[in-house]
């Protein structure tokens, strides 16, 4: 069997040191360590994981690229790039595992302003690398993300199922948008359903993953957006309540490859010569 049949990826978590200097104004975030989440994705048979920078760390990829150093080449980082980032510290991300940088439009230290401007200082960069640009966004904001898409020609990849809550359900428009943004090669993460107004199981959500799956296809994700931090201590959902629901609204055939073909697809394709 190739390696890779034996690969489970996870596509969205984070990981934290509680003794990390964090942004104010956000959560103070326990620790978190890769250890502990390799031995919790492991029982479901994960074994490679996408670390997301998380918005209370800012521009600072210390602890991220920590975790990365544990186990060189095995999974990959997306990072929150500063606009005027120079040749140096982006080839060092690079090196380390990390294939993305990320846009917060959600969290209270998230990106400050509209982010096109960045956007565009960073995007010649970004195409020299063949990194792809991460959204954290509201559906609502999903016009001008396919504005943006357009303009750029960047791959972009949509955070917790672009937003969508079950009353967008038959909000034409938002559809519109985004069946925009998959013609042109964007991604989509099944994850962070908590952070969609609904509550496991999240039945209500499974019409919506059905229509986002119908658009996406082999460039949907699954994540788990482990360790949930916006849970109180002891009330989080466990590992497995993150994928059943997933499975139970696609279907196990259509499961795997959302944690497997499709995920090494975007964070292992090789075919850049950057790369």
């Amino acid at each position: 069997m190739s390696d890779a049949a034996l690969e489970r990826w996870d596509c969205h978590v984070h990981v934290f040191e509680a003794q990390a200097p964090v942004q104010a104004g956000h959560y103070q975030p326990a620790d978190a360590p890769l250890q502990t989440l390799q031995s919790t994705a492991s029982a479901l048979g994960v074994n490679r994981l996408v670390l997301v920078q998380p918005s209370v760390y800012g521009h600072d990829h210390q602890v991220m690229l920590r975790a990365l150093a544990r186990a060189p080449g095995q999974h990959r980082g997306v990072a929150v790039l500063p606009p005027d980032i120079s040749d140096t510290p982006w080839d060092e991300l690079h090196a380390a595992g990390v294939r993305g940088t990320r846009f917060n439009l959600v969290s209270p230290v998230g990106h400050a302003g509209p982010p096109w401007a960045d956007l565009a200082r960073l995007a010649p960069g970004l195409r020299a690398r063949g990194w792809h640009v991460q959204w954290y966004a509201r559906a609502e904001d999903l016009p001008r993300l396919a504005q943006a898409q357009e303009e750029t020609k960047l791959r972009f990849v949509l955070d917790h199922m672009a937003g969508l809550q079950a009353h967008h359900l038959h909000q034409e428009p938002l559809w519109q948008a985004l069946a925009a943004l998959a013609s042109r090669g964007a991604w989509v993460k099944l994850s962070g359903w908590y952070r969609l107004g609904s509550v496991f199981p999240y039945t209500d959500l499974y019409p919506v993953a059905l229509r986002v799956h119908q658009l996406f296809g082999r460039r949907c994700l699954w994540g788990s957006d482990w360790p949930h931090t916006s849970f109180a201590p002891g009330t989080a959902p466990t590992y497995a309540d993150l994928v059943h629901p997933v499975q139970a609204a696609l279907g196990e055939t259509a499961m795997s490859p959302l944690w497997g073909a499709n995920a090494r697809s975007l964070y292992l394709d090789e075919s850049s010569p950057y790369v």
